[in-house]
């Protein structure tokens, strides 16, 4: 029997391309535990880990398809363990640079699409405790929060050796589909479709009116970003960087700037991804645009599959000083926020859905570098667990998440935090950038900067490239 799948989820599968996989993942940092002879412990726990043959839905399903089109998830008779789970060796587990140039090889390739659709990659030396794994799940079994909800049941508040069971093989409940609740989903389903229609046709009467310069404070007007050597049609190769910051700095911050936490990410982003871009010989006439991920699910739901809509925020431009630049980023999250407050979550989806068609369009017409671009960074927040976690009783050091690339090009940088750190992953197209290493170096000078703009207003960034309009001069100007 075939598990049906939402068409957001399907549209992961259409879309993808040997030069655009679709799969996210994350790379992991363990420490064997103390006195662990480094070869010994990660042979025996690859050997273990192989065992758990049986996995639970989605982790033994194949995509079913009918002329290319999916139909479903369907459960396969046995699994290819040996496919699913791969170990490496490498010259230094604990270079971390090195481990992202790894990674950045293992995400650039494909999925079996005859397999269930996830793999496990482990990385050691034979020298240091420290060890890596590679995981990555194709984008259609769930988004960022799905994702992590499932990471957390596979691992363990504390050391265990007896009743670990590895995350493909935790069993995860299903509620039972009654009559009566079916009746009641066909019934909210076609109410609901009334309202998205209604609320759809409002949604792009604004745009337009946006775009007609009549309804300027709404959220921007899709294909209207800035071309950069980042977007444009997406190639094969990708460019991998990871980095942590102290997630306590980032709400102590936003409390004081009366900011939220992805505000002031965003900001500091904003400037990293000038700097980076500036070193490239680019001139910045207007903003830069970052789509934002809204989380549609109501608290405490968890429904697996995507649930999620994405829509382009405008980022900052003209000011050097770092506060002012995260105050213009405030008012434009904002005005998106709003916009989001006051429709239903289902037309924010369709909305998506709609304007990523087009963006996938023209990523197969091999277009995306003739039209603008919706957004120059996709930056994406996603709550971990508050405390340290354990795979059997390695410890788990980091968990840095790496997406997939959206139609378009440009940065996709996901943020997860744990333990009181957020683990940040970048991930872009190799084609120009062969390294992100000097956009994670600039976002860190950046948030320092802005967290010392707060009480130094006299603080300024470098110039990062913009040219704003001159304003003719006022008698009510400031001297």
């Amino acid at each position: 029997m075939s598990r049906s799948l939402s068409f957001l989820d399907k549209s992961f599968w259409l879309t993808e391309s040997d030069a655009n996989p679709k799969h996210v993942a994350c790379l992991q940092l363990l420490e064997m535990p103390e006195g662990a002879d480094p070869t010994r412990y990660i042979h025996q726990l690859f050997a273990e880990m192989k065992q758990f043959s049986r996995s639970t839905p989605p982790f033994n399903c194949r995509v079913k398809t009918f002329m290319g089109y999916p139909l479903g998830l369907q459960p396969v008779k046995s699994q290819h363990m040996d496919y699913h789970l791969q170990l490496h060796k490498v010259a230094d587990a604990t270079d971390k640079q090195a481990l992202d140039e790894f990674a950045a090889r293992l995400h650039e390739s494909r999925l079996d699409p005859d397999k269930p659709l996830w793999q496990y990659h482990f990385l050691y030396d034979g020298i240091h405790r420290q060890f890596a794994i590679y995981a990555r799940v194709h984008h259609l079994y769930g988004d960022g929060a799905t994702l992590v909800r499932w990471f957390q049941a596979g691992y363990l508040s504390k050391p265990e050796t007896e009743s670990f069971v590895p995350v493909w093989a935790v069993k995860r409940q299903r509620r039972r589909s009654t009559r009566q609740r079916r009746l009641n989903r066909y019934w909210q389903s076609v109410v609901g479709g009334v309202r998205i229609f209604l609320d759809l046709s409002v949604i792009f009467l604004r745009l337009l009116l946006n775009l007609c310069r009549v309804n300027s404070h709404y959220m921007p007007v899709p294909f209207t970003g800035t071309k950069t050597l980042l977007t444009g049609q997406v190639k094969p190769g990708r460019a991998v960087a990871t980095m942590d910051l102290d997630f306590a700095r980032v709400r102590a911050l936003a409390k004081r700037t009366r900011a939220s936490a992805n505000e002031v990410l965003l900001c500091a982003f904003d400037i990293g991804v000038h700097r980076l871009l500036q070193d490239h010989g680019h001139v910045f006439k207007k903003a830069l645009y970052t789509n934002m991920p809204i989380n549609l699910r109501k608290p405490g739901e968890k429904t697996s599959g995507n649930k999620i809509a994405i829509v382009p925020v405008k980022l900052a431009h003209g000011e050097q000083d770092p506060y002012l630049r995260l105050r213009q980023i405030i008012i434009n999250h904002r005005i998106v926020k709003h916009a989001a407050q006051h429709a239903s979550p289902g037309s924010f989806s369709a909305y998506t859905i709609v304007i990523q068609s087009f963006a996938l369009l023209f990523e197969w017409l091999r277009l995306s570098s003739v039209v603008k671009p919706i957004a120059n960074v996709l930056v994406s927040n996603v709550p971990g667990p508050p405390e340290h976690r354990y795979l059997k009783d390695a410890k788990l050091l980091a968990c840095y998440p790496i997406s997939t690339m959206t139609p378009g090009g440009g940065v996709n940088i996901t943020l997860m935090t744990y333990a009181g750190k957020a683990n940040v992953g970048m991930v872009c197209c190799n084609k120009n950038i062969t390294s992100l290493q000097p956009l994670a170096d600039y976002f860190s000078e950046a948030f320092d900067m802005l967290e010392a703009s707060v009480d130094n207003p006299g603080l300024n960034i470098d110039d990062i490239g913009e040219q704003v309009e001159r304003v003719p001069v006022s008698i009510v100007s400031e001297s």
